[in-house]
């Protein structure tokens, strides 16, 4: 007699819905975003982006909670960022500012989309070797925060993009570049979210809320534009002489300051004993 019974231990295809419906509506935001640049809605344009961060925010610590972590769903939230932080920024950038600069307008977007999509490249690839406290480089959302912010500011105060173009060229260039830099930006994963804290700190929150609330395009935009700047700041101050390697190169971790001690650990324990031995 042959048993009836069959155990199939092969995996259950199929994708899981939840993490992923939220890469969707990051992904649809971002594409959202490019056709309104496209029809000269820049404000709800970048409003889009910054509606696509949160999306890109909540999709990971979702499929964390949930335990529902893949390969398929990681590497579909890197393609969605690619659209959302890389290729949709640049174009309203573009759309807004530099349309009319010839080839130095479409070149600085593509700049940032080049840059952007390295960005997420070099993350994959030393996503198990970086230091987790710390980005190497800033980080795709936050360098488009930054051009979303100006774009949404610009348009709040009825400012003609093409009046400032070299302007928002040099900025799409500059924050493409930091994509790709080796200056450390805090990643805030250390912080301790479960721990208790005293009321003054949720009142501190809760008028943060209120002023961003009250003036969203201008406060978005100065945060991002500060956590920008940090990254140089953070990284001079970390190494007792700044090298080519710590602005841009291919190192695999951006905290110079514990490499720097970790040779000179290394240095003195292999230097010989020059006591006389009895």
């Amino acid at each position: 007699m042959t048993d009836s019974k069959h155990t199939d231990s092969s995996p259950r295809k199929g994708i899981y819905l939840l993490p992923n419906l939220l890469t969707t509506g990051g992904l649809f935001a971002g594409f959202f975003a490019i056709v309104s640049s496209m029809n000269g809605r820049f404000e709800a344009a970048a409003v889009a982006i910054f509606i696509a961060m949160i999306f890109d925010g909540l999709d990971g610590r979702v499929a964390r909670l949930t335990n529902t972590q893949s390969e398929f769903g990681a590497q579909y939230d890197s393609m969605s960022d690619m659209l959302s932080f890389g290729v949709a920024p640049a174009l309203v950038a573009y759309n807004w500012g530099l349309a009319d600069l010839g080839k130095f307008g479409w070149l600085a977007a593509f700049i940032f989309v080049a840059c952007a999509a390295l960005r997420l490249a070099r993350f994959n690839a030393n996503l198990s070797v970086t230091d987790g406290r710390f980005f190497q480089g800033l980080a795709s959302p936050a360098a488009a925060a930054i051009i979303a912010g100006m774009v949404w500011t610009g348009s709040i105060y009825e400012v003609d993009g093409d009046n400032i173009g070299y302007l928002v060229g040099l900025l799409t260039i500059i924050t493409g570049l930091l994509m790709v830099s080796n200056f450390r930006y805090h990643s805030f994963k250390d912080l301790n979210w479960r721990d208790r804290v005293s009321f003054l700190t949720i009142l501190c929150v809760v008028l943060v809320f209120v002023v961003i609330a009250a003036r969203p395009a201008e406060m978005l935009f100065g945060i991002f534009f500060i956590y920008a700047c940090s990254g140089p700041v953070t990284t001079i101050r970390s190494v007792r002489k700044l090298k080519l390697e710590h602005v841009v190169g291919d190192t695999n971790d951006a905290d110079f300051a514990d490499e720097l001690q970790e040779r000179n650990d290394a240095v003195k324990v292999n230097e010989p004993d020059n006591e006389p031995r009895s």
